[in-house]
């Protein structure tokens, strides 16, 4: 058995924040990581952004965690024991720690036709893959029209490749932007050559002579080469719920990245954690708060007690169009669009009970910390107190 002062589960940015946290608290204590993946920590983002508009792979990699510890890749934990401080993974080996880190991170949710022409868009080798095949002449589904299904069917387009979409929404990001701008995206990506099918979900998924046939739930068929799912991630919460640590939407942890036993900590997409901006618990799924609050856990595994109180922002690029999001941006809220440009450049609100909980910067940059500063201040605000607020 190997024994570390520190053991983090999980490879990905948050793990390797987590080990730059610890390392700039504890020179010294011996740090492992264990990851079902075969490859390092690296910047996810790229995947579906950079990557496919020329950017080299090798700018991908991480560097902090291979630095300062031990990387134990292509071996998956299954088990915890609190009791003698022990994880043991896929392969029977097993790992003491002093302090444990859960950066599991979260699992595609799954279609139901098991199939090598389906891709689940989450990994560097499920790029690789993806990317080989847009090379040929195929057809592709792009499933879903949320943040990934969005950003693939761009990438794939960029290739000239042929695209369809099946989204069950009316329009594309219907979760986040406002109805207009939600149809009008659908209708941007049809001038860009992609086949838009909206309000048209999948009934059901089977093969038939070499191709992937989908049934939609308006009774008609899509066949095509390569489904791409983008139907978001599930926390992945087995172990800590093994371990018996409290687990609602995600694990539950305190401002300083604790989980219910004081010597585990959560972070990243897998952390529930409680946000004062907010004022209220939440779990978000990128890359600002993987690296922020992975670095957060790190400083206090190793002793200090630094409070998790970042906002995170999120960001996106759409062929042409891009955007940055702050706080939470929920289409079923309160919305004050204020645009320069319709649907070409502006910002949007998003309120609840006079306050402003969200914002979408849509084409316009440089404001994200002007936005955290609104959505930290108590308002009431008003639609005509917020046209012009944030400079564009």
């Amino acid at each position: 058995m190997r024994n570390y002062t520190y053991v983090i589960v999980g490879g990905g940015m948050t793990a390797d924040a987590a080990a730059e946290g610890i390392r700039a608290a504890d020179p010294a204590g011996t740090l492992g990581l264990i990851s079902a993946e075969p490859h390092p920590p690296y910047n996810r983002p790229p995947l579906s952004k950079g990557l496919w508009k020329g950017e080299p792979e090798d700018s991908i990699w991480r560097k902090a965690a291979p630095a300062v510890g031990e990387l134990h890749l292509g071996g998956r934990v299954v088990g915890i024991d609190l009791r003698t401080r022990t994880v043991t993974d896929d392969r029977g080996a097993a790992y003491g720690f002093k302090k444990l880190l859960l950066a599991t991170g979260g699992a595609p949710r799954r279609l139901p036709l098991q199939s090598d022409q389906v891709i689940y868009f989450r990994t560097l080798d499920d790029y690789r893959r993806l990317r080989g095949l847009a090379a040929q002449r195929l057809r592709f589904a792009v499933i879903g029209g949320g943040f990934i299904g969005s950003e693939v069917a761009a990438a794939l387009r960029m290739q000239d490749r042929e695209v369809t979409m099946l989204v069950p929404e009316a329009g594309l990001g219907a979760r986040v932007f406002p109805p207009a701008l939600s149809r009008f995206l659908g209708d941007y990506y049809r001038t860009k050559g992609v086949e838009m099918r909206t309000g048209e979900g999948m009934a059901g998924l089977g093969r038939q002579g070499g191709k992937c046939v989908i049934r939609t739930t308006t009774r008609q068929e899509l066949v095509a080469d390569v489904v791409v799912a983008g139907l978001g991630i599930q926390p992945s919460v087995e172990l800590a719920e093994q371990a018996g640590l409290l687990v609602e939407n995600g694990i539950v942890v305190d401002e300083f990245c604790r989980t219910s036993h004081p010597d585990v900590y959560a972070a990243g997409d897998v952390a529930n954690f409680p946000n004062p901006a907010l004022g209220s618990r939440v779990r978000v799924e990128h890359e600002d708060n993987a690296n922020t609050m992975g670095k957060v856990a790190g400083q206090n595994m190793a002793g200090r007690a630094v409070p998790y109180a970042h906002l995170p922002f999120f960001y996106s690029d759409l062929f042409e169009l891009g955007y940055e999001a702050v706080g939470d941006v929920d289409s079923r809220l309160e919305t004050v669009e204020d645009w320069l440009t319709p649907f070409r450049e502006g910002v949007v609100y998003y309120l609840k009970g006079g306050r402003v909980r969200g914002v979408l910067l849509w084409n316009t940059w440089g404001q994200v910390d002007h936005a955290r500063a609104l959505i930290a201040e108590s308002g009431p605000f008003t639609a005509a107190g917020l046209k012009g607020r944030l400079p564009q």
